[in-house]
């Protein structure tokens, strides 16, 4: 049995002072730190968007962050423009230790589809390599920790419990973007009901 941590998206612009901030965001940073010692392989996720991405509200004349619209056949939630490839935002908070990072998967290139799991985009069209990587480690067992919990955290851990991962996420290595109240509770149910194991703090 092989273990991994997959590290999502803990980038500056889901911190305080960011452009998608996550309330807290930055406070996850500690606890990752000390679970990355714990685990045979380490692996994170980067949001590395094209400045004209889809999703992005301002690519939208008239449209506003929070709007819904269609994207290629798939409903998609209007962001700030962030993580913006080659910007100070896209980079990782400073504060967390990338020395047993082992490779780093970047997702959200292609302007015209999102991407919230560090596995797949959102219409399951493209893979960015991270199962692939994991399976060739021998990893049966994964832990998901960082930003969002109602987003990336979430699609990614469902992606790993249903490609056959035994799927954990440390809620308090998680915070949420909570964009309607409650989407944090709502997001911890769903893992919960696929089968993914919620644990409050640290993990043995």
């Amino acid at each position: 049995m092989k273990r991994a941590l997959i590290i999502v998206d803990v980038q500056n612009d889901f911190c305080p002072g960011g452009a998608l901030a996550v309330p807290e965001g930055d406070k996850v940073v500690p606890l990752i730190n000390e679970l990355q010692e714990k685990f045979d392989i380490v692996a994170a996720t980067q949001d590395w968007h094209p400045k004209d991405h889809g999703s992005f509200a301002g690519n939208h004349p008239g449209k506003n962050a929070g709007e819904i619209i269609v994207l290629n056949g798939l409903n998609q939630i209007l962001w700030p423009a962030h993580c913006v490839q080659g910007t100070k935002g896209a980079e990782f908070v400073d504060g967390l230790c990338m020395d047993r990072v082992a490779k780093v998967f970047q997702k959200g290139l292609d302007k015209g589809i999102d991407s919230y799991s560090g596995f797949f985009d959102n219409g399951h069209k493209k893979a960015t390599g991270l199962e692939e990587y994991l399976k060739k480690q021998g990893v049966t067992d994964v832990y998901v920790v960082g930003l969002a919990t109602d987003y990336c955290v979430k699609f990614t851990a469902l992606d790993a419990v249903n490609l056959g991962f035994k799927t954990t996420v440390v809620k308090a290595g998680c915070r949420a973007v909570n964009v309607n109240p409650g989407d944090a509770d709502n997001a911890v149910k769903e893992m919960e009901k696929a089968g993914i194991k919620i644990k409050k703090s640290r993990t043995s």
